[in-house]
């Protein structure tokens, strides 16, 4: 029979290959910013909070921090590159006010990753005291990544449009909350499995959401592309000259 911490370990693996590809899932959308040249209506509010989620639970992962957890540090420092490259690609096609704010956001971000870990680890001198003050902070990161969508869902309830809600993104979301809720169950790890399991069921409302719209928004790109399709097709009538009979 599996240990206890075996299973932990196999469930943390299974977690990080979900992660991963969660945070891979929005590569459909990027290749269509980069392709088109625009962000159009894609909200950069998840990436931004899954970026200062990762750098939190990287964090609490260290080992002067949380001992036994290098598995929450591996997919989480992954996590926290490829935000870097999905703001990056905010950064190139956003206007300029959109692109201030992301700036300024991130910078902020860092500055208050580098402050934690500072005084944590300068005037924290016990292991157990830095992981309840770095994963209250943790739980706190990990709702916001979760709940960063709403702005999206808001959108979605508005146009009756899933069009910019990346389903793959919901997929993933829901998925990662469930294995990581998991994962902290086995060997109970409060500041895990708190947000994960909130997470579960804000990605599972993002797939009721996606259910309910998914026909609506079929229809409406296909009555807009009809119309596209009209349009080209309309020609100017030719020029007719009277005087010379033509």
């Amino acid at each position: 029979m599996f240990s206890r911490e075996v299973a932990r370990t196999v469930v943390g693996i299974i977690g990080n290959i979900i992660s991963f590809v969660l945070f891979l899932s929005p590569l459909p959308t990027f290749y269509g910013i980069w392709k088109k040249k625009a962000v159009e209506q894609y909200s950069p509010v998840p990436y931004l909070a899954t970026f200062v989620n990762c750098g939190l639970w990287v964090l609490y992962g260290l080992p002067m921090v949380h001992p036994h957890s290098t598995l929450v540090v591996t997919i989480n420092g992954t996590g926290f590159v490829i935000e870097i490259i999905y703001l990056s690609i905010f950064l190139i096609f956003s206007d300029y006010k959109k692109r201030v704010k992301i700036v300024v956001v991130v910078v902020a971000e860092c500055i208050f990753l580098a402050v934690l870990a500072l005084l944590v680890l300068t005037l924290v001198h016990d292991t157990k005291i830095r992981s309840t003050i770095v994963g209250s902070i943790c739980i706190a990161g990990n709702v916001i990544m979760y709940a960063s969508p709403l702005s999206v869902m808001k959108l979605v309830i508005k146009t009756r449009s899933v069009e910019y809600m990346p389903f793959y993104l919901s997929v993933f979301s829901f998925l990662n909350g469930v294995c990581w809720t998991s994962y902290a169950l086995i060997r109970f790890d409060p500041f895990v499995a708190a947000p994960n399991g909130i997470g579960s069921l804000f990605g599972l409302a993002q797939l009721l959401l996606y259910a309910t719209f998914y026909r609506s928004t079929k229809k409406m790109m296909a009555e807009r592309k009809a119309q596209g399709e009209v349009g080209l097709s309309v020609k100017p009538a030719p020029h007719t000259n009277i005087q010379d009979g033509v």
